[in-house]
């Protein structure tokens, strides 16, 4: 059997430890009969109890007095496989295995004895050694950043059937946490361990370890450490993107975090995965503490919801967490889908308004700051802060891929201000080819005005503004007049700070196109104008004539 031997003690008497194998009955257990009133001694392990095959473990076994021989035993072995018998009497003794292996492993107890009377057995030690088979994962749900009070979720698991798993927290006692297994539909083997309201307590780092029921103390690798973080603590920061919340795949991305707090570190979060970003911050001259987190050029895995949080120095406490941000990674599909308003690009304050989005045998999404509903996203009622621009894109399955945006949308909301009037320079009526103009006023402060043909999506017109005689006025050139000009148009009135936010529409203006009969009616009438007038000249003219010659004749006559 192995041989263990043992060091020097920590006191100044010099001490020579003898380790030697048992192999007569004599030096076996003490008899009972022959025990004496001594207490049991206590034992542990250095530097654990759970040892890497192959490392070094020194097994301690202390008295609450000086005994002259320590024996050490294992629990299905009833025989000391070492012992030390000290030239001077001591309270502890020492066993040094230089390598552990499976021999060693188990449940293992120490006693002693002074003269002919032998101590009580000391409680078991359990000595695993690890780091056999593949290595177990361990994962936090639905993060190892775990609010204060809230509750939290291990996931131990392998693809490999082991019986059960352990979870071992750093300097608490290992085996403490352990279950057996379960086999989920995809044939992967877990243990689920639940903490309850989590508090500052439960910050540090965990490993998990599974193990057969035939070999308990012979244990897989450990799983990569999880370090448990708790937030909650300390106020909030804020978290931007300075690329903005949609990115084109193959762009850098960098985050901001920032607060007036003066934390001395940061940490960013994405939802669905375990690693964090953890970067020291820097004080503005503004007082606000602050970090950017780069995370160089983006593609499809990039995408999703982040979160950042404060902290001091190396503490495992950290704030509570930022607004979620939502990123979105587009440009990863060969395609762009287009985007289509109904009822109109411009909707009364209050009203509904409904998007529809197209793409050929493409089961599409639309995107604007949150996931909307497939085909068709409705938005009710319409509010002043739905003004603005809008884009769709199209994704294909459970979203991890984006295609180009649409081209832009954009919506104006009204009813917001008092109504403008609007009119036609030339009359509703113009001739073909003649140019239309169409004049917008109002008496309000309204420093943009805008022009809506009615029936169409196409963008409006929109002209500045004129101040004339106090009132406000913009002209519209439409150009030369066709049928296809013809129709209603409204006009509309807002402001350059928020140019989506109109006014109520002005009365309708008809302007239409005359047609070719009625130019043959026009012009015959001023055919028949001229001719009338023609006739009745030479009418006057015959009179005049006819007065002339009587005249004329009255004076031969008389001559």
């Amino acid at each position: 059997m192995a041989r263990c031997q043992a060091l020097r003690h920590h006191h100044s008497r010099r001490h020579v430890f003898v380790g030697r194998t048992i192999s007569s009955a004599q030096d076996g257990p003490p008899n009972r009969a022959r025990a004496g009133p001594f207490p049991k001694p206590t034992i542990w392990a250095e530097p654990d109890s759970v040892i890497i095959w192959g490392r070094p473990v020194t097994i301690w076994c202390q008295a609450s007095l000086e005994a002259e021989e320590y024996h050490l035993s294992k629990a299905e072995i009833p025989e000391p496989w070492v012992r030390q018998k000290l030239l001077e009497p001591s309270d502890k003794a020492k066993f040094s295995i230089v390598h552990l292996t499976q021999s060693y492993a188990g449940k293992n107890y120490c006693y002693y004895h002074k003269s002919t009377y032998w101590s009580a057995h000391s409680d078991s030690l359990d000595l695993v050694v690890t780091g056999f088979y593949t290595k177990s994962t361990l994962s936090a749900l639905p993060s190892p950043m775990v609010t204060s009070g809230g509750n939290l979720t291990l996931q131990c698991g392998s693809w490999l059937g082991y019986d059960r798993f352990v979870l071992s927290e750093e300097g608490k006692h290992i085996g403490s946490w352990s279950q057996d297994s379960q086999q989920l539909s995809s044939g992967q083997y877990q243990a689920v361990f639940t903490v309850v309201r989590v508090t500052s307590n439960h910050r540090g780092t965990f490993k998990c370890y599974g193990y057969f029921k035939n070999t308990p103390h012979v244990w897989l690798k450990a799983s990569d450490i999880l370090e448990l973080l708790i937030s909650g603590m300390y106020g909030k920061p804020f978290l931007l993107s300075q690329q903005g919340p949609i990115v084109v795949s193959g762009d850098s991305l960098t985050f901001h975090c920032g607060s007036d707090v003066r934390y001395d570190r940061f940490a960013l979060s994405k939802e669905g995965t375990h690693d964090l970003l953890k970067y020291f911050g820097w004080q503005s001259e503004a007082g606000l503490s602050q970090v950017n987190f780069p995370l160089g050029r983006v593609n499809r895995t990039h995408g999703g919801k982040y979160r950042c949080y404060g902290g001091y120095n190396l503490s495992h406490e950290w704030s509570a967490p930022s607004d979620p941000l939502d990123v979105l990674v587009t440009g990863e599909l060969p395609y762009k889908p287009f985007l289509w308003v109904w009822p109109n690009l411009t909707v009364a304050s209050g009203d509904n308004v409904t998007f529809q989005l197209f793409k050929e045998d493409v089961p599409l999404v639309s995107e604007f700051q949150n996931v909307l509903s497939p085909n068709n996203s409705l938005m009710a009622p319409v509010t002043p802060a739905h003004a603005g621009i809008y884009r769709c894109y199209g994704s294909s399955h459970h979203f991890s891929t984006w295609s180009e945006p649409s081209d832009a949308l954009e919506i104006g909301v009204t009813g917001l201000y008092r109504k403008p009037s609007l009119t036609a320079q030339l009359g509703p009526g113009v001739m073909s080819g003649g140019n239309v103009t169409l004049c917008c006023r109002s008496e309000s402060s309204l420093d943009v005005f805008h022009l809506v043909k009615e029936g169409e999506a196409h963008d409006s017109w929109f002209s500045g503004v004129q101040s004339h005689n106090g009132t406000c006025q913009a002209d519209f050139s439409l150009g030369p007049m066709t049928p296809a000009l013809g129709g209603a148009y409204r006009c509309y009135g807002s402001f350059q700070h928020s140019p989506y936010e109109w006014s109520e529409p002005s009365d309708p203006l008809v302007v239409s196109a005359p047609t070719l009969q009625d130019y043959t009616v026009e012009n015959l009438i001023r055919m028949g104008g001229a001719g009338l007038t023609f006739v009745a000249l030479l009418v006057v003219l015959a009179e005049a004539w006819w007065g002339l010659r009587v005249h004329s004749m009255e004076t031969e006559e008389t001559s």
